[in-house]
């Protein structure tokens, strides 16, 4: 039997549960509203209840470590729990703009490509972009955080994907 996906309300008690403080459950409460908000104004079709899910427990790693890493043990938990493989992919996926396999052997991580590629992975990853704490913020910024960083590809993905979505969801996303 395939998994199911889980409610906002399962979600939202899961994330508790792990030990998940305050300060990130009203992350990837802001996460999700952002994410749902743009699948809502895609003209493509997207499954809306796992953006909004995804968004919920993007941040699920984070109770174990708050690293690049958490997105690896955000993954291993969530296929611990049983979740959805689309859900879980969303989850692993969702760091910056995405990670080449090289930048993941620059990074310590198991080495593979950590890039979004459905739609619902590209706007929950997007989402989080945008979102600083539980404030939404201009693209630029996070972009101009990744130049400070020496994270040039980083910040060409994150800019491109940024296009992508505005281009789908016929509007500016720093205007959603």
């Amino acid at each position: 039997m395939k998994p199911r996906l889980p409610t906002r309300k399962e979600a939202l008690e899961l994330l508790k549960s792990l030990g998940a403080d305050t300060e990130i459950v009203n992350h990837c409460i802001a996460v999700s509203n952002l994410a749902v908000k743009i699948a809502k104004r895609c003209t493509k079709p997207v499954d809306v209840e796992l953006v909004e899910i995804g968004g919920l427990l993007h941040d699920i790693g984070r109770v174990s470590t708050h690293g690049i890493r958490h997105a690896v043990e955000g993954a291993r938990i969530a296929a611990e729990k049983g979740l959805p493989d689309s859900l879980i992919r969303i989850i692993e996926r969702h760091i910056g703009a995405g990670l080449t396999e090289s930048d993941a052997r620059r990074l310590g991580l198991p080495v593979k490509s950590y890039m979004p590629e459905t739609l619902e992975e590209k706007i929950v990853t997007h989402a989080d972009n945008l979102i600083s704490g539980t404030k939404k913020v201009p693209v630029a910024e996070t972009i101009q955080r990744l130049v400070r960083m020496h994270e040039m590809d980083g910040a060409k993905r994150m800019l491109a994907l940024h296009k992508e979505l505005s281009n789908i969801c016929g509007i500016d996303l720093d205007l959603i």
